[in-house]
């Protein structure tokens, strides 16, 4: 341990002691004058801070404090009625508070006890009751907002995670200090309680015991209540004032001081009614005017510098805040700043704003955020935070999806209109042609009396909010492979490294660097193959990179270590794939094109020959789609990276599969040949 934390034991230690074992008169002084000291040093720091949170450790501080003063009032009691005599400090209070009239002595201990108890100590518990509640009734919503500025790309996910952190803090806070309040409350009344048990039972000691008179014993006593009274009620009026302070503090840019001043005193003219008030005071009322004639002065002449400070006008204001800005500008780092781009954006026309403003009833942020979390669990990687801007650039109903700063697709919305999508040929649907862009269907824009109508006809009917987060999705999850990065993929392997380091340790940096593994799980991203299941995927790696590096080979390896995967992906879990087979003479002829060079193996198939393949990939997946199926290529493990090179730019959508990464429970249908002249 730290000085400082055996410190801290100490001083609880040394609280526990007072209570049993008798202190000397000289320690009790000392302890006295440190109480006060750390309770003046506890309001002070809550006039000072900003906001409650500054002073996190507040509520432990009273409890220590609380204790602190019941000990020592504990320890005085015993001194006083043991002894007679509780030390210098609390006969020096007694004596110099009463004057000599012990009467006033107690009168002035019960003010300070009632203001404490009825005014400042009740107060506090009741705003500290129902800051505690509002601040527990407000946590949803405040983590609804970070989300919401999370997904509008507002803060980064390091600012919102700060935020979250501060609102479970804030409202921790709050209860504590609800539950501490009930000590200052238990500590007033205990004070009252051990000013009649010191004086009743003092006199009685005094007379029975020390031999004094009932005259002497009453003020002997009674100065030594008092003055005991008033070092334990300085204190607990203190620590009461800074519960108060902190439980009403609302957060701000500056301490109390500087608030009071900017706010109470920030208007001119009240300052001048205020002033002249009490000048009016001095003049028609006996109050003598070298009290008034000051106090209007003051006020008058504060009102006038006021003035003076604002005389500055509101045209140099804004120049000086054009000459910030463009200094701004002009400086490398907000330069630098530019270059940033955002992984995903998604722009809007201003006609759309309906579609984000929760007051409109938009859900777009909400959607958003259920996008992220459903292609985090589809897809394995963390979708970055989605940019959600206007661009008055664009028509009033359009808008746009970038990914890494270009364009990949555009749409248009009729907001009080409904996307409805026919199954079939029927077209009686009355409404405005158009295609449904995520996948390009035809697609009607109809209006709300349509919609029943459409609906009974077997159409597909969709509003606007889920066209466009749709769209989105799909986009995003066609885009994943240039959404994972380097680093990316590192905290990928740092979050895998948790519960598996044995196996991260041992495939890289050596033999894979994060480069190399990068572009495996991009690889089987662009395939639409899950990466979430990040252990067999590193497995198999540390199995096969001792044998080449070449990312291609290694994600042949990785998609047969997945084969389970892949055949419930595209199997959708029945007995029966139905595929498009692929010929032994095509696969001769593709094996026969591979050129092997030392940065790799890559096609060169004869022009005319990957034409032909093409039109017949073409014709059969026509043809199968006719069917109501799902188009599925199925060729050898050796050829089948070249073939998906060869159709990767004509038919990034279709799925091309190896016999490999089939599970063998699962009967392969063939419905389709491509044959090749």
């Amino acid at each position: 341990m730290k000085f400082r934390d055996l410190g801290v034991l100490a001083v609880v230690i040394l609280i526990v002691a007072m209570l049993i074992i008798p202190l000397p008169t000289w320690l009790l002084s000392f302890l006295i004058i440190i109480n006060i000291t750390l309770s003046l040093l506890v309001l002070l720091t809550a006039m000072n801070m900003k906001e409650a949170l500054d002073f996190a450790i507040f509520p432990s501080v009273i409890l220590l404090l609380t204790l602190f003063r019941l000990g020592l009032s504990i320890s005085t009691t015993r001194a006083i009625l043991a002894n007679g005599d509780a030390g210098d400090v609390v006969e020096t209070f007694g004596e110099f508070v009463t004057g000599g009239d012990i009467l006033v002595g107690l009168v002035i201990f019960l003010l300070l006890v009632i203001v404490n108890f009825i005014v400042i100590t009740k107060g506090s518990e009741r705003v500290a009751e129902v800051a505690a509640r509002f601040t527990l009734d407000a946590m949803p919503g405040k983590q609804m907002s970070i989300d919401a500025d999370l997904n509008a790309g507002m803060i980064s996910e390091k600012e919102a995670r700060e935020r979250r952190d501060k609102v479970s803090r804030e409202s921790d806070f709050y209860g504590a200090m609800d539950g501490a309040t009930k000590f200052v409350k238990g500590d007033a009344i205990a004070s009252i309680i051990m000013v009649f048990i010191n004086l009743l039972f003092g006199i009685i000691i005094g007379m029975t015991q020390l031999g004094y008179s009932m005259a002497d014993a009453a003020t002997h006593f009674s100065t030594l209540t008092v003055g005991d009274g008033l070092v334990a009620q300085i204190p607990a009026l203190l620590i009461s004032t800074a519960t108060g302070l902190v439980v009403t503090r609302a957060a701000s840019d500056g301490n109390l001081g500087h608030d009071i001043t900017s706010q109470l005193f920030a208007q001119s003219k009240l300052l001048y009614i205020a002033g002249g008030t009490i000048f009016l005071l001095g003049v028609f009322t006996p109050i003598p005017f070298w009290i008034t004639i000051p106090i209007s002065a003051v006020l008058i002449m504060g009102a006038y510098l006021i003035d003076r400070r604002k005389d500055e006008s509101p045209e140099d204001i804004l120049e000086i805040e054009e000459e910030v800005a463009t200094d701004t500008m002009k400086s490398q780092e907000n330069v630098i700043n530019l270059l940033n781009v955002d992984p995903i954006e998604f722009e809007f026309g201003y006609g759309l704003i309906p579609l984000v403003d929760a007051a409109q009833g938009g859900d777009l942020l909400d959607r958003v955020v259920m996008i992220r979390r459903q292609l985090a669990l589809e897809l394995g990687i963390v979708i970055p935070v989605v940019r959600i801007r206007d661009n008055i650039q664009l028509q009033p109903n359009e808008y746009r999806i970038n990914i890494k700063g270009n364009e990949m697709a555009r749409g248009e919305l009729l907001l009080d209109h409904y996307l409805a999508m026919s199954p079939g040929d029927d077209n009686s649907i009355e409404g405005i042609d158009t295609i449904e862009p995520s996948f390009g269907l035809p697609a009607k824009w109809i209006n709300e009396k349509t919609k029943e109508d459409a609906e009974m006809l077997g159409y597909t009917v969709v509003d606007p909010p889920s066209v466009v987060s749709t769209h989105l999705t799909e986009i995003i999850r066609a885009n994943a492979h240039e959404l994972l990065g380097r680093q990316e993929t590192k905290q990928l392997i740092d979050h895998l490294r948790e519960n598996y380091s044995i196996l991260v340790d041992e495939l890289t940096p050596t033999p894979l660097s994060i480069g190399e593994i990068q572009k495996v799980l991009a690889k089987l991203l662009r395939e639409n193959v899950s990466i979430r299941n990040l252990p067999i995927i590193f497995e198999t790696l540390a199995d096969y990179s001792k044998l080449t590096s070449d990312p291609d080979i290694l994600t042949e390896y990785v998609r047969q270590s997945l084969a389970r995967q892949i055949t419930t992906q595209y199997g959708l879990g029945g007995p029966t794939l139905k595929v498009i087979t692929v010929p032994a003479k095509l696969e001769k002829l593709i094996a026969d094109s591979i050129q092997q060079t030392d940065h790799g193996n890559y096609l060169a198939m004869n022009p005319q020959d990957s034409q032909n393949v093409l039109e017949s990939i073409a014709k059969e997946v026509e043809r199968v789609s006719y069917m109501e199926q799902s188009p599925i290529i199925l060729c050898s493990p050796a050829i089948r990276m070249y073939l998906r090179q060869l159709t990767q730019n004509y038919f990034p959508q279709i799925p091309i599969l190896s016999y490999n990464e089939l599970d063998a429970n699962i009967e392969i249908q063939s419905v389709g040949v491509v044959n090749v002249e």
